[in-house]
């Protein structure tokens, strides 16, 4: 069975931004070990519109990765984000976690409180 993550847009900020070493170190370990990175595309939108010119090359870096898989938010996808309700990007990687059996790389637990009856394991970065 191939394992992943999923990262929220957060995590995609502190990534590019350079923040969080948890970020990098996860994204870097996922390269060496063939472990797939889901980027959700609300997420993947939501970030870029919070970055400064000068980190969105970081982000085309990851984006780029062989280990990247963007998860379009297509005509079944946004049901289920619809469904899950609250924020679109949150959602989204919540239903991307869910599906895949994978925990959710994320700055901000806290933020998918709403979201606990789907049983997606939150990884914090620290």
């Amino acid at each position: 069975m191939i394992g992943g993550r999923v990262l929220d847009t957060s995590t995609l900020l502190a990534f590019a931004r350079g923040t969080s070493l948890y970020a990098a170190a996860a994204v870097w370990t996922a390269v060496e070990e063939s472990i797939v990175l889901i980027v959700p595309s609300t997420a993947l939108a939501a970030a870029w519109t919070e970055l400064a010119d000068e980190h969105r090359p970081v982000l085309d870096v990851l984006l780029h990765l062989p280990v990247t898989v963007i998860d379009n938010l297509d005509q079944a996808r946004a049901r289920t984000v619809g469904r899950l309700g609250g924020n679109q990007a949150d959602a989204h990687a919540i239903a991307c976690a869910h599906e895949r059996g994978w925990p959710l790389l994320t700055a901000h637990p806290d933020q998918y409180a709403r979201y606990e009856q789907t049983g997606v394991d939150l990884e914090p970065l620290t």
